[in-house]
C-alpha cells in the first residue's frame, strides 16, 4: 500500500509531517491549499479514516499510525483559536 507524509504549517508558522498509510489523502487535500481550521480538521479526520480503513480493508486490522497522526492533529489544533487557517505544504508520496 502507497504510504505518504504530508507537511502542515500552523497559524503560528510552526510545521509538522504526518503520515498517511494510503494516497487517498490526496482526495482531501491539495499542496499549496489552506483550510479553515473547522474544515481542515473535518477533512483529516475523514482522510485518515479512510486511510486507515484501506489498511483495514487489505490487513484485517485498522493503521495505528494513521489513527496517531489524527490524534497529533486534533491535540495540536486545540492551541489554536477560530478562525485560523492551516496550510497543507506538500504531499510526499
Amino acid at each position: 500500500m502507497p504510504e505518504l507524509t504530508f507537511r502542515l504549517r500552523w497559524p503560528d508558522a510552526s510545521e509538522t509531517v504526518n503520515y498517511s498509510p494510503s494516497t487517498i489523502i490526496k482526495n482531501y487535500f491539495n499542496e499549496g491549499t489552506s483550510y479553515e481550521m473547522t474544515d481542515f480538521l473535518e477533512r483529516a479526520r475523514r482522510a485518515l479514516h479512510a486511510a486507515s480503513a484501506r489498511v483495514e480493508q487489505t490487513y484485517g486490522h485498522p493503521c495505528a499510525r494513521a489513527q496517531h497522526s489524527l490524534a497529533s492533529i486534533e491535540q495540536y489544533a486545540t492551541q489554536f483559536s477560530e478562525p485560523q487557517t492551516v496550510t497543507v505544504i506538500e504531499i510526499n508520496p
